[in-house]
């Protein structure tokens, strides 16, 4: 006589097995906020280790630089809002920020470089185009003050 086995509790078993790889691969395609910041130290310690014009050209290699990871990448501006370093939008380097405006229209540049003067570091909400789905998303910049720099790294929001 042949032993039956149930196929559904099977079924079920693989499928919620198959959902949770799924949404530990998703999650694992997106930098997190401890990275983020993790990044921003990293940049601050090769700016001291190797200098600044080391360090800016690393992070303005938009391909092979050690300062870019899945979604996470580095811009660094100066206190009047001129971009010196973006890890991934070459086309930013060297231009004037200042007036950039996101989704809803808010002065987001401006509003970190007046949040760095008065606090050193933090984060910034704002909305702004990820580079890997191409579609303008929340954005929560982490930023650091070094010098008369502006050290940033992102992360994009779930919707």
């Amino acid at each position: 006589m042949r032993k039956f086995i149930p196929i559904r509790p099977f079924l079920f078993a693989l499928f919620s097995l198959c959902l949770a790889a799924s949404a530990w691969a998703q999650k694992a395609e997106h930098g997190t906020a401890d990275e983020a910041v993790a990044m921003v130290q990293q940049v601050i310690a090769s700016i001291k280790a190797n200098g600044r014009d080391k360090t800016l050209a690393e992070v303005n290699n938009t391909t092979t630089g050690k300062f870019r990871d899945r979604d996470l990448y580095v811009t660094i501006n100066d206190l009047n809002g001129k971009n010196l370093a973006h890890g991934a939008n070459p086309k930013m380097q060297g231009k004037d920020l200042i007036d950039l405006k996101d989704a809803d229209g808010k002065y987001f540049v401006r509003e970190r470089i007046e949040l760095a003067k008065t606090k050193g570091k933090g984060w910034q909400d704002y909305k702004f185009v990820n580079p890997m789905s191409k579609q303008i998303e929340p954005k929560s910049m982490y930023f650091e003050k070094y010098e008369d720099l502006i050290i940033n790294c992102g992360i994009y929001k779930a919707k």
